[in-house]
């Protein structure tokens, strides 16, 4: 059995899951106001590990989701996969924020755009399509009446902003799934899997999060 450990901290959800060849067998996570990554994210990796009657050296790699998103959560996120996977001596796995939220969505028809708040009408947003095939990269945008208004597919919008997203995203072939809020752990048991498999992995000591800023700043 492949066991994996995936990390996901790039949001207000702090989330941990433990897979075996691509399942998930046991997730801890916990969304707060206050971002309680650094506090809990070493207690649920203890707890999942105990629970599963596994030890650490069981594990064949690490999985962390690599951003977009908070800085504070990913680097707490990212540090913590990179200090085991040195200490265990097994490989690194990234996975892209955005990817994991939709891997969430179980609709399979029409294209699923995840959203990650920024600020005011900015977000994080990545489009993929009923395959969960990435088809427009991850951008930073400023949200309009006319954001997505040139498809007739059904859109699904999932994240942390939709909220504010339904103010200006109107038309009746959107869809917001509120139950799909923060991406979890849980959900990237069979993209880590996939990445194990094809020998995907991460330069430990180089590897850095994906904080998509550079653009942001330029906002100003």
């Amino acid at each position: 059995m492949n066991y994996i450990l995936n990390i996901e901290t790039a949001t207000k959800n702090c989330s941990v899951s433990l897979a075996g060849n691509g399942e998930t067998i046991l997730c801890k996570e916990i969304a707060e106001q206050g971002y309680s990554h650094a506090e809990k994210l070493h207690v649920f990796i203890e707890e999942i590990l105990k629970e599963s009657q596994l030890n650490l050296k069981a594990l064949k790699a690490v999985a962390v989701s690599k951003g977009p998103g908070s800085y504070t959560g990913l680097r707490i996120g990212v540090s913590t996969a990179k200090g085991l996977c040195y200490a265990l001596g097994i490989p690194l796995i990234s996975i892209d924020t955005l990817a994991v939220l939709a891997n969430g969505v179980k609709h399979n028809d029409g294209l699923i755009v995840p959203m990650i708040d920024a600020r005011r009408m900015e977000v994080y947003s990545a489009v993929f399509n009923q395959n969960r095939q990435k088809i427009k990269a991850v951008q930073a945008e400023i949200l309009t009446e006319n954001s997505y208004s040139d498809t007739t597919d059904t859109v699904y919008f999932v994240g942390d902003c939709q909220e504010k997203c339904q103010t200006v995203l109107t038309q009746p072939n959107f869809v917001f799934l509120t139950d799909n809020v923060y991406p979890s752990a849980k959900e990237m048991s069979g993209l880590s899997y996939a990445k194990f498999e094809q020998n995907d992995f991460e330069d430990v000591a180089y590897f850095e999060p994906f904080y998509l800023k550079d653009f942001m700043f330029n906002q100003k």
